[in-house]
């Protein structure tokens, strides 16, 4: 069904709205400017907000913990909740995440974290606490400054990771500044970065914009460009007998085009693919599904078919290294045709503007005839079978299709940067399964913090089960800590402080701690034996009980030190009905990796990258 009516809607509200701020309605309902703010994100859906109190936020704070639909999360440092402001904007699609910080010090620390969402496309809005407008414009100096005068420091620093930076600075423009900030986020699915100076936050605007909804809808394609590309596209898969292979990538579910894609592929029978990123993208129980596709990196079968294939199309692509088996892809542009969010390229010729949100249904419809052809191309069976091994040690090659009989439909499964990205590639998952991971940005304790927004956003959803799995050396204590108690940050440990939100939010995810003892992905990448790879070992079945807030709610925790050990719980109901928080220990060897994870390091050159030049 074609999605034009949304998009055509969406620009009559838009339209409405320019309108609406250009003129001055006598007797018109006013709102503060921080609750519009807060209005508009619960008309989105965004039912949460993650940051951390800061004395340039707080009065805004005030109006966030009294608003009857968004839930002051409140995180344990500003990292984590940019990290879990974009695993809730992950779940919640066609909504976005929001994290709150203080001017300064609070905003710089939540930067990596929102440098992750422009890199991976995930629509993040940054709300920044800031002086008033008067301290602004006469600088003092002011705690939390440089102590020069430069207010617009840290602004600047936030443009290199924003699409956008929305500077309240008086009553006539915040609202349509509030709305332009917002829809940039949600239609360019990236992060935005909005200032609330202390004496605005109270100040009131009209609330006569907030009868008229914010639209997601991407702008109308240009028609002439538009039929052409249909016209070619449809010319090329002729040329190809339908001999046509289709990669689904990461966009697909940040440009919010899996209906679209669905019924694309339902309709004209087509093989498809995924790429690491783009995995979840579709139900891995089609039946025309044949799998994860990483270049070199992938199994022969799968390999086989897609690259002898006459014609690609792949929808929403990410080429990045690690997406593409260290750009390892062996696609012909001339056999190549890519749809984009903003763009279509078609073998060596571009076409700005033309979006695939758009041109999808479009395209099914002139593709669909082709089923009865498409339909007849094999595609290998994606199953990964749990070897027979001898030994009971727990091995990755053993443990990633073991643990998939843990899965259920409607699961979020979270997966950390490292060997749980690669161990869970080629493991099928359940319907409607949604996976969570950072391959392109690749911040190491990211998918703590994310887990939590991610299980926010389930919950709110309806999606209750969340699995997280998470390295050893991603889990701990964040950079921030490790200075103030002067430990060696060569044994640095992330983000472990986070399961204290998780807990006190009364969430119940798994979490499987991979506990290899060290950072794998360095490990692979340079220095094996070195010591700064290391890390020191904590008691891991002691977190829960640690951050338990005095022992308020239910949790439990194991340690699984064999294949048996790992066996019973997957086989327990108590642990699988994860009726509460759980905690699992999985010992593995220091050197024990997934295939493709090694195989990866193999291709980038591995300890050779530091190699002199000869």
């Amino acid at each position: 069904m074609s999605s034009d009516p949304e998009i055509l809607q969406g620009e009559i509200d838009r339209l409405r709205l320019q309108v609406e701020s250009l003129q001055a309605k006598s007797g018109a309902k006013s709102i503060s400017i921080g609750n519009y703010l807060l209005t508009r994100l619960a008309q989105l859906g965004a039912t949460s907000m993650f940051g951390v109190p800061g004395d340039f936020n707080l009065g805004f704070l005030d109006l966030v913990e009294d608003h009857p639909e968004i839930d002051w999360v409140g995180n344990c440092n500003e990292l984590n909740a940019a990290y879990a402001a974009d695993g809730y904007a992950r779940i919640k699609e066609g909504s976005l995440g929001v994290v709150t910080t203080t001017f300064g010090v609070g905003e710089l620390s939540a930067i990596n974290g929102i440098a992750g969402a422009f890199s991976e496309m995930v629509p993040v809005l940054h709300i920044v606490g800031v002086p008033s407008t008067t301290q602004q414009k006469n600088k003092p100096i002011l705690h939390h400054t440089l102590g020069d005068g430069r207010y617009d420091a840290y602004l600047k620093a936030a443009s290199q990771f924003t699409i956008f930076n929305a500077e309240i600075k008086d009553k006539p423009s915040a609202a349509q500044l509030i709305d332009q900030a917002i829809t940039t986020c949600i239609t360019r699915a990236r992060p935005v970065y909005l200032t609330l100076p202390t004496d605005l936050v109270l100040a009131e605007v009209s609330s006569e914009p907030l009868n008229i909804p914010l639209s997601n809808a991407p702008s109308p394609n240009p028609s002439p460009e538009e039929e052409f590309v249909l016209e070619t596209i449809q010319q090329r898969v002729k040329e190809a007998e339908g001999d046509v292979v289709v990669i689904i990538d990461a966009c697909v579910m940040r440009h919010r085009v899996r209906t679209e894609v669905q019924d694309f592929l339902k309709q004209t029978g087509f093989p498809v693919y995924a790429t690491p990123m783009g995995k979840t993208a579709i139900n891995e129980n089609y039946t025309r599904y044949g799998g994860v596709y990483i270049g070199s990196l992938t199994p022969a079968a799968i390999k086989d078919r897609v690259e002898h294939a006459k014609l690609i199309i792949s929808i929403g692509s990410l080429a990045s290294d690690f997406n593409t088996g260290n750009f390892s892809y062996n696609i012909p542009t001339r056999r190549h045709i890519e749809l984009h969010s903003t763009y279509t390229q078609i073998q060596y010729a571009h076409f700005d503007g033309v979006g695939m949100k758009q041109l999808l249904p479009k395209l099914t419809e002139k593709l669909s005839s082709l089923h009865a052809v498409a339909s007849k191309l094999e595609v290998p069976k994606f199953v990964k079978p749990v070897p027979d091994e001898s030994t009971d040690t727990i091995t990755h090659a053993w443990f990633w299709p073991r643990v998939a009989s843990l899965f259920r439909p409607n699961d979020i499964i979270v997966t950390e940067t490292g060997t749980s990205n690669f161990g869970i590639l080629d493991v099928p998952l359940p319907e409607n399964t949604i996976l969570v991971n950072q391959i392109l940005w690749g911040s190491i304790g990211w998918s703590v913090g994310s887990c939590l927004g991610a299980a926010l956003a389930g919950k709110a959803i309806g999606r209750d089960r969340v699995i997280l799995f998470v390295g050893d050396g991603s889990l701990y204590i964040s950079y921030l800590y490790l200075n103030i108690l002067r430990i060696d940050l060569s044994n640095r440990q992330l983000t472990v402080q986070e399961i204290s939100t998780i807990i006190k939010k009364s969430l119940k995810p798994i979490i499987f701690v991979i506990n290899n003892k060290g950072y794998s992905v360095e490990k692979f990448i340079h220095g094996k034996q070195r010591r700064y790879n290391d890390i020191s070992q904590w008691n891991y079945k002691k977190i829960l009980e640690t951050f338990n807030d005095d022992d308020k709610f239910e949790t439990a925790s194991y340690s699984a030190r064999t294949k048996q050990e790992v066996s019973a719980l997957l086989d327990s109901p108590s642990f699988t009905s994860a009726n509460k928080i759980q905690l699992v220990d999985i010992s593995m060897e220091a050197l024990d990796a997934p295939y493709a994870l090694q195989k990866q390091f193999e291709l980038s050159g591995g300890t050779d990258v530091y190699a002199p030049v000869q």
